[in-house]
């Protein structure tokens, strides 16, 4: 069973930025290329939104559109890791972020898609790391 990691949160600016990874615990070593992986957050009072994705084996990427042109999420092998560059940080994007991850069931035959609209899709969920936009 996979269990993710998430770091790289904090405080900053409006107008700040900062960079999410999502890595393998210790324990349960994986590589995250056999893996869809989403970027989700809760924020205060709402409930749990759909930030970003990206597939396994594949370079393709979704946004929600309340950060297109401001996040990017992307892979990188080398480092067992996922990562979610967020830039022009604003304060309603002040929430706790999770990175979840969603096993291709035909690796290494056929890459799979990532999806937004369903959060079920996800099977493995990290603990969150806490985003604070504040001046």
């Amino acid at each position: 069973q996979l269990q993710v990691v998430e770091s790289g949160g904090g405080l900053v600016k409006p107008g700040g930025s900062l960079r999410l990874s999502c890595t393998t615990s210790e324990f349960t070593q994986d590589n995250l290329d056999k893996y869809a992986i989403g970027w989700f957050r809760r924020v205060p009072g709402k409930g749990r939104e759909a930030v970003s994705c990206i597939g396994s084996l594949t370079g393709i990427t979704r946004y929600a559109d309340s950060v297109k042109g401001r996040f990017t999420i992307s892979r990188d092998d080398n480092a067992n890791a996922v990562y979610l560059q967020m830039n022009g940080l604003q304060p309603e994007d002040t929430g706790v972020y999770y990175c979840a991850a969603d096993p291709n069931r035909n690796y290494p035959k056929h890459p799979k898609r990532c999806v937004l609209y369903d959060e079920l899709e996800y099977a493995h969920w990290g603990q969150g790391t806490q985003v604070t936009v504040s001046s």
